[in-house]
């Protein structure tokens, strides 16, 4: 998957994944309803997931020993590789093929704002977990923290309820 010239001059769009099935619907939301129709798209892609390091993840620096830190760490490398792959596999199977898949370590809201800064993103795509009020207060939300900080418009897909 590279970049091809037809893409010069266009604008970017910039899609987040990450391993839930929300971050996926939104990727493919997004390539059924923007790069559907052959070769000739209305912006350039890149699919960007955010890599937590694994003393991030831990919530302390350096905690624990260094074996688990090591087995942590690729664990979550492993993560991020099956991630990366599915992102290419869903791109692949809606032939789009002119996309870049780019990883970047740290918290997802803050990889985000940096990518529309390094790419110059005219449009970002999330997903919604549908958390509550409660939940989104206590946990974050990546796509809320991103509607109000990043320097482009933002979309965020919601996956339709289930009956």
């Amino acid at each position: 998957m590279a970049e091809g010239s037809e893409n010069k001059g266009k604008p970017l769009m910039l899609v987040a994944v990450d391993d839930s099935e929300h971050s996926f619907y939104a990727l493919e939301w997004t390539l059924d309803h923007f790069f559907a129709h052959g070769t000739n798209h209305p912006f350039k892609l890149i699919v960007i997931h955010a890599r937590t390091s694994a003393s991030s993840a831990l919530g302390v620096a350096g905690f624990g020993s260094v074996d688990f830190m090591t087995s942590l760490e690729a664990d979550m490398k492993k993560s991020t590789s099956k991630t990366v792959q599915k992102a290419k596999d869903v791109c692949t199977s809606k032939k789009v093929e002119d996309v870049q898949v780019e990883v970047m370590e740290g918290d997802p809201r803050n990889v985000m704002c940096d990518a529309v800064d390094k790419h110059h993103a005219s449009l970002l795509v999330v997903g919604s977990h549908g958390y509550g009020i409660v939940k989104r207060a206590v946990l974050g939300s990546v796509s809320d923290y991103c509607a109000h900080h990043v320097k482009c418009s933002v979309m965020i897909v919601k996956q339709p309820t289930k009956p």
